[in-house]
């Protein structure tokens, strides 16, 4: 048996494919392939609920210099959003001395 998220698009298709059939039931599918049966019944979902654009291997975790990127953005969005906090502080202290 592969390991988690080895399988092929074609092969998870014709699984499904296989299930649509109805000339065998899941279990016994599963049982030919390989694979567990509510890894077949969970690649059927998918393919009903997301059509052509099923296993289309975009969803999941992104890739690390995704991730780094990210990251980068969110620290830098942090530094700047305490700058402006205390730019307006500081505003707030010297409007309040030309009274």
């Amino acid at each position: 048996m592969k390991g988690p998220g080895r399988y092929t698009k074609e092969f998870k298709l014709e699984a499904i494919r296989l299930i649509d059939s109805g000339d065998k039931p899941i279990s016994e599918i599963a049982m030919e392939l390989g694979v567990k049966r509510t890894l077949l019944y969970r690649w059927r979902d998918q393919a009903r609920k997301s059509g052509d654009s099923a296993f289309s291997g975009k969803a999941g975790r992104p890739k690390n210099d995704q991730l780094s990127e990210v990251s980068r953005l969110q620290k830098e969005l942090k530094d700047v959003t305490e700058e402006r906090d205390i730019l307006k502080k500081a505003a707030a202290y010297f409007a309040r001395g030309l009274r």
